[in-house]
């Protein structure tokens, strides 16, 4: 049987970005079937090169509550394998930006020191960057110690979990465009909320499976800032006032 393949070809500045990938591609693939999840899939890589990616092609349809309710327990089953550390161990990206990483096994502090530090440094306006670069150093003990204290086990997550990265045929739901590493569940969960996209019926089906911590509201905030701030770092100013407010929920800590 002829499998059709989807073809897709580097368009970026960096010459490992399909090679990364595709890495996570296969990870993901591989925690689809460990999990035994259903009409959860992620395309299958048939060959990768700096220039060019080679993967099956999804027919598109229109997304339908089963397949949302399909997607939010075939996510939470992923996050409940357990995995060994936090971190990844190369660099990847993050959309059209590098991703830093580094394994480690206090999360606290690889998101302060590989998220949003390296995000806040990448920041051209030397004012700005030096007032958020402040806010970390002032409260970075704090943040790093809170989080640990508030998340449990770490999961492989996709890392970049908006609608448009999740595509629909008549029989499933799919994973693509992946920005892998380990770290909390809920930071996954947190940018699946930042442009929305997903129905009610993915995070009851979630939530059934992996219920939220207490502290989900502010977790959620100050993960969906390394986005905001990778964003900003593309896109600009419109983003700001999004990173800004997350600061301030930093400073309250």
């Amino acid at each position: 049987m002829l499998v059709a393949m989807h073809t897709k070809r580097n368009d970026t500045r960096y010459s490992d970005a399909l090679l990364c990938e595709a890495e996570g591609l296969e990870l993901l693939r591989e925690a689809v079937t460990t999990a035994g999840v259903k009409r959860v899939r992620v395309p299958e890589v048939f060959s990768v090169s700096k220039t060019r990616l080679q993967i099956t092609e999804i027919n598109s349809s229109a997304a339908s509550e089963t397949l949302f309710q399909a997607l939010g327990k075939g996510l939470a089953l992923i996050h409940n394998l357990p995995q060994s550390h936090v971190g990844f161990h190369r660099d990847n990206y993050i959309g059209l930006n590098p991703q830093k990483n580094g394994e480690s096994d206090n999360w606290g502090y690889f998101f302060l020191e590989f998220r949003l530090g390296y995000q806040v440094g990448m920041i051209s306006d030397a004012r700005l960057r030096e007032q958020f670069s402040e806010v970390l150093h002032e409260k970075g003990d704090i943040l790093a110690a809170w989080l640990n204290e508030h998340t449990g086990a770490p999961a492989l997550l996709h890392g970049d979990l908006w609608s448009g990265n999740v595509m629909f045929d008549r029989e499933s739901s799919w994973l693509i465009d992946p920005a892998v590493y380990y770290g909390d569940p809920e930071a996954d969960l947190a940018m699946t909320e930042m442009f929305g996209g997903f129905s009610k019926a993915f995070y009851r089906a979630y939530e059934a499976v992996r219920p939220l911590s207490a502290h989900y509201g502010r977790k959620r905030e100050i993960y969906n800032l390394y986005h905001f701030l990778n964003h900003y770092n593309l896109f600009g100013g419109v983003y700001l006032a999004s990173c800004q407010k997350a600061f301030n929920s930093i400073e309250n800590l």
